[in-house]
């Protein structure tokens, strides 16, 4: 049998017409056009480069040589690899294109499971492991980018007695490293927990708290986050899921520019629904264990419905990063029962803390 093929000598940018015909001892390569001789290549030192089954014509070599041999028509390599058992990988047949695609999306689904459990495993585990100093170097550098043009309040009694309760629940949730509250001027009514222990409230909170215990309460939800280390997991998660972004699209991470940006760190913090049902459950909890009143958490949900009746988490489902307010308000519901977290002078104090 006599094969059309294409030669590459490896020396040039050449490539020669040639037939291939074998004989019981070699290969002979040969010019079509005058039947010269162009290679004669011994059978036992012939291998194929790749396997028919990934590439249309995979190359056919002397081993120990540049040349290469590509044989175009899939009968002919057939035939070829039936007369040299050796030569197999000619005879392979390319799967077919929805295989391959069917193939290509089940193993990226297995590496996406497996990064993504890497990470999930990693952050439930080794964050808390994170060195404190570093999680505090990192809490205070976002929240020096976050007040840079805002006024920060400085009351002294209200900063002491917030301060004081902050502590007094992380040590009773057996937290072992200090809490630092601060208070910003203006609103949104709202806080939330940097790494290291940080926690930030906007005064606007204080003034329009119905009671002191509302106030309580979320502070107490945002030590559960504290405990349970959940901006440094938030943070690790999200950059988790970036670069999986990353390497999914091919793209390149910008993992620490992104890190020098306090509005981009703080996105990354948004605690999760799963983050926000454990730090409601644990600041009840703390509240309780203190003989606190702990029905404050409920009462400031309640106040939030009353002026947002559309509840924004329950509207948006599947995409809210919280859970639907009136879920928060069942599981936190408790009697107005226990001493107050601040005395009548305290909350005064905290009221005003901004003048």
């Amino acid at each position: 049998m006599t094969t059309p093929a294409r030669y590459y000598d490896g020396e040039t940018a050449q490539v020669l017409e040639v037939g291939v015909r074998p004989t019981a001892g070699e290969l002979i390569i040969f010019r079509p056009a005058d039947s010269s001789i162009v290679a004669h290549w011994p059978i036992g030192e012939i291998a194929v480069l790749g396997d028919g089954a990934h590439e249309g014509a995979p190359p056919v070599l002397r081993q120990g040589g540049e040349a290469r041999l590509v044989i175009e028509d899939p009968e002919q390599r057939r035939q070829l690899a039936a007369l040299m058992p050796h030569l197999s990988a000619l005879a392979e047949v390319p799967a077919s294109a929805g295989r391959r695609i069917a193939t290509l999306g089940a193993s990226l689904v297995v590496l996406v499971a497996a990064f993504w459990g890497i990470v999930d495993y990693g952050t439930e585990y080794a964050a808390p492991w994170l060195p404190y100093s570093l999680q505090v170097k990192l809490g205070e550098t976002v929240y020096e980018e976050l007040v840079a043009d805002k006024d920060e309040c400085h009351g002294t009694r209200g900063m002491a007695a917030i301060n004081d309760l902050a502590n007094e629940l992380a040590r009773a949730a057996g937290y072992p490293h200090e809490v630092t509250v601060h208070i910003i001027e203006g609103g949104p009514v709202n806080a939330f927990t940097l790494p290291g222990g940080i926690l930030v409230f906007y005064s606007d909170l204080f003034e329009q708290a119905k009671n002191s215990s509302q106030v309580a309460g979320v502070l107490a939800h945002e030590i559960g986050h504290v405990v349970h280390h959940h901006p440094v997991k938030g943070i690790v998660r999200a950059y988790g899921l970036d670069l999986l972004a990353k390497l999914v699209s091919g793209g390149t991470s910008d993992l620490l520019n992104t890190l020098t940006s306090g509005g981009n760190i703080l996105l990354a913090m948004r605690n999760g629904r799963t983050f926000e049902r454990e730090a409601d459950a644990t600041g009840v909890a703390l509240l309780e264990k203190l003989g606190l009143r702990a029905d404050g958490i409920s009462g400031f949900f309640e106040q939030m419905l009353e002026k947002e009746p559309k509840d924004a988490a329950s509207a948006a489902g599947i995409w809210s990063s919280h859970p639907p307010t009136q879920e928060r308000i069942q599981t936190t519901k408790r009697p107005p029962t226990g001493r107050p977290a601040f005395s009548t002078a305290d909350w005064k104090a905290l009221r005003e803390v901004c003048k």
